[in-house]
């Protein structure tokens, strides 16, 4: 009787951790280029207290499913759905979404290199391109004081007038991931590169599967609020009825109790 207890106790704790995840994609729905995340669930391992196949008499005869007594469920992983989310207009010239795969490469204070879908940039006191943050987007990109008409292309090259000639200050690359849900999350809307992700291929836009820019917009969070709401209701759900298993099984201790 108490496995039963500890089985819906791992239920309880599986659908919570549903809800915590589940909440942090609400939470997001309006964060630039946010990237929902799925709990993957497993079951534990079983009581065998007959083998599959076991041999169950003196003639031979093999018991043909056995009696396999499961132990709960686990949470084996939560993972990023790294689909494009909406293209939001902005009317910045200088906010630039990324439509198809690929990420923004930045330059952290520490000297390493972060990845982003965010492309909220602005220009900092030298004329740099960088993020909300203030860290510079790599490969450097410098705007002359005196440009104006910032333009940047679909395929990232970068140009403005400066006395009224057009010159082109450099081209906006990006690096792309063999598996883009092993990036480690940083917050503040970066991602590391690890070993489940593979090294960054640096690419051209528009060329070897990346994609290309949209100049004075902004990539929209993945994130569905409908669909959101409705799995949060079925983890709702869910919960209560492990809930609802612990009260029937203690009912039943009771009884067990009363009796002896």
């Amino acid at each position: 009787m108490m496995q039963s207890l500890r089985i819906a106790a791992t239920g309880m704790n599986a659908q919570q951790l549903n809800v915590d995840v589940l909440s942090n994609n609400i939470a997001n729905v309006n964060t630039t280029a946010f990237k929902r995340g799925t709990p993957a669930f497993t079951d534990l391992m079983y009581q065998n207290r007959i083998g599959v196949g076991a041999v169950t008499s003196s003639a031979g005869t093999l018991a043909p499913t056995g009696l396999q007594i499961g132990l709960g469920v686990n949470t084996g992983s939560v993972y990023k759905i790294m689909e494009q989310g909406s293209i939001s207009n902005t009317g910045n010239d200088f906010d630039l979404a990324m439509s198809g795969r690929g990420f923004f490469r930045v330059n952290m204070p520490d000297g390493t290199i972060s990845y982003t879908r965010d492309g909220t940039f602005q220009v900092n006191q030298d004329g740099q391109l960088v993020t909300k943050e203030g860290y510079t987007v790599d490969p450097a990109i410098t705007v002359p004081a005196d440009a104006t008409d910032f333009t940047v292309t679909g395929t990232g090259v970068v140009s403005v007038k400066v006395a009224g000639v057009t010159t082109e200050l450099g081209t906006i690359t990006v690096s792309m991931f063999t598996n883009e849900a092993g990036l480690e999350s940083l917050g503040d809307n970066y991602y590391r590169e690890t070993e489940a992700s593979g090294a960054p291929v640096d690419t051209n836009l528009a060329e070897n599967g990346a994609g290309t820019l949209v100049q004075g917009a902004l990539e929209t969070s993945n994130v569905d609020p409908i669909e959101s709401i409705t799995r949060l209701i079925t983890a709702q759900r869910a919960y209560e009825m492990n809930s609802k298993i612990i009260t029937a099984a203690d009912q039943m201790l009771s009884t067990l109790t009363q009796m002896t």
